[in-house]
């Protein structure tokens, strides 16, 4: 069912890789792990504070650190042929040797199950790939086994989210044409944050996701931790978090990212909720508007004196129906997926900086065990050592992700809301002209009328 094969081949030529959609990160990358740059100075909570009069859309704050955002922006190839392994950006002077394409959709039907699959190509100039192309389908599962990973390998990184496995009653129907699309394009955004993050991209379980055939990949996941060590790792990790009761010594820092956090999570749910709420009220307009202007056109048949302007306004209301048409799909394409991609990382932020708190809460209730205890006084000391290192990597590794990831998040959402005011924009130009162009039409038709009336 999920045959796949290495395709050799030279690697893509160079060139400039063509916008992506959808608002997927585009960080460039600058070497192994451990050599990326000095992040700027953490963003004020105060970023996202707001007036209890306000109303509900204007939900972020007017940030001058909006226009600031440098070239973060998505570059997705939209096909194989378009992917290029060289790209340079402005401030980076390394280039892109990873380009990775989610497409073709295939449904597969058995005796227990109905799934689908995807084509996942990859294009590269690394040497520690054994080819320059590959070729490979994978499933839902399988990008959540690749999550999974990364979480358990990078605890206090910011993971790319994946789409929900349900979706929303309703909405959509599975396995629908725009369900699966939908799915295609948040897989193909999530594969291609991952290998333009500086880290993540040289995960050795990313790769032999790329890489591996179906059965290598399946003895792969069976290397992994299993069910009762996961469920251990976790109780674990739930019981320390109790027993420390808080962290005592939570940097200034990550208490700001913390309250900026607790705004933003309430924000974008907010304004996901209002976007799904004008979506749904602009297709039900559509879908009367599509209904009223064909009764016009069987107005004509009963009043003869009526037929030209009946005919025009039909084809004015059939013109305005295609606009609005084409908003609605702006609206999905541009604002949708990008809200509530951005609700999905605010629930991953919560359990990163919930992860690497716990690693604080650790150190501390060991400093109380060795201020308590005399006895075991070397082993606390060494554990506490060490206890400090993996603080002081978890702090820095989420300081990093936490700048990249607020200079996309800040990127995204102007680029999705400029999308959405260019194309509104649009839409009233266009009705407008078309409704100024039949009145203008009618009244000349009135005045030829007048005249004709007045000679003898």
């Amino acid at each position: 069912m999920e045959a796949e094969s290495r395709v050799p081949g030279p690697p893509p030529l160079s060139g400039s890789p063509p916008g992506g959609g959808g608002g997927a990160s585009a960080a460039p990358r600058p070497g192994p792990p451990g050599t990326a740059r000095a992040p700027p100075p953490p963003a004020s909570p105060e970023e996202l504070a707001f007036d209890d009069d306000e109303e509900d859309l204007e939900v972020f704050s007017k940030d001058t650190s909006l226009t600031e955002a440098n070239s973060f922006s998505p570059l997705i190839p939209t096909s194989p042929s378009s992917m290029i392994n060289q790209y340079k950006f402005e401030d980076e002077p390394e280039l892109r040797d990873l380009f990775i394409t989610v497409d073709d959709p295939e449904s597969h039907i058995t005796a227990i199950e109905t799934f689908i699959t995807y084509r996942v190509v990859t294009k590269t100039s690394r040497g520690e790939f054994d080819s320059s192309e590959y070729e490979v389908r994978r499933r839902y599962q399988d990008f959540l086994w690749l999550k999974s990973r990364l979480e358990e390998a990078h605890p206090t990184l910011i993971i790319p989210p994946l789409p929900e496995k349900f979706i929303m009653k309703g909405m959509v129907e599975r396995f629908s044409d725009e369900f699966i699309e939908t799915r295609r394009k948040a897989l193909h955004k999530f594969l291609n944050r991952i290998a333009e993050h500086p880290t993540l991209t040289f995960n050795e379980d990313f790769k032999i996701f790329l890489t591996a055939q179906a059965w290598e990949l399946s003895s792969h996941k069976k290397q992994g931790p299993g069910l009762f060590s996961r469920m251990g790792q976790t109780v674990r990790a739930v019981a320390s978090s109790v027993r420390g009761g808080g962290v005592k010594n939570r940097p200034d820092m990550f208490i700001d990212i913390n309250d900026y956090m607790e705004t933003f999570n309430q924000k974008i749910n907010l304004l996901d909720k209002i976007s799904q709420r004008i979506y749904k009220e602009e297709r039900g307009y559509y879908c009367e508007m599509k209904e009223y202007g064909p009764i016009h056109t069987l107005w004509c048949a009963s009043e003869e004196e009526l037929v030209d302007s009946l005919k025009g306004v039909a084809i004015c209301i059939d013109k305005c129906c295609k606009a609005t048409e084409n908003r609605m799909a702006g609206l999905s394409e541009n604002l949708l997926p990008v809200l509530h991609e951005y609700v999905l990382y605010s629930e991953i932020l919560t359990g990163v900086l919930k992860r690497r708190d716990q690693i604080q809460a650790e150190l501390d209730s060991k400093v109380d065990a060795l201020s308590n205890k005399k006895a075991e006084k070397d082993l606390l000391t060494e554990e506490i050592g060490n206890l400090e290192d993996k603080v002081e990597c978890a702090n820095n590794a989420l300081k990093a992700d936490w700048d990249r990831w607020k200079q996309n998040m800040q990127l995204d959402m102007k680029t999705a809301f400029l999308n959405v005011a260019e194309n509104n924009i649009h839409y009233y130009e266009q009705c407008l002209a078309t409704w100024e162009s039949f009145l203008t039409s009618q009244t000349v038709d009135l005045h030829l009328g007048e005249d004709s009336e007045e000679k003898p």
